[in-house]
């Protein structure tokens, strides 16, 4: 229940998946694998790999650091 935090509107959010709402799901497109996450309505990041376990690792980590911007931008 860490994940589920009330905004400004007074409204209970779950971080943890509007993080993972927020990054695409991992494509191959040739010898690569991309995903992309948006950061900010106008900030999408792309990112390829051409490993797919540690473009799956990335994605992971990627959604937790978007998870920690969240709560961190709520709380000011």
């Amino acid at each position: 229940m860490t994940n589920i935090i009330e905004t400004k509107f007074g409204t209970l959010v779950n971080t943890s998946k509007i993080a993972a709402g927020s990054a695409s799901s991992i494509k191959k497109t040739g010898a690569f694998y991309n995903f992309s996450i948006r950061v900010a309505q106008d900030d999408i990041r792309e990112y390829s790999f051409t490993d797919l376990a540690r473009a799956e690792y990335m994605r992971r980590v990627m959604i937790g650091h978007l998870e920690e911007k969240i709560k961190i931008e709520s709380k000011a």
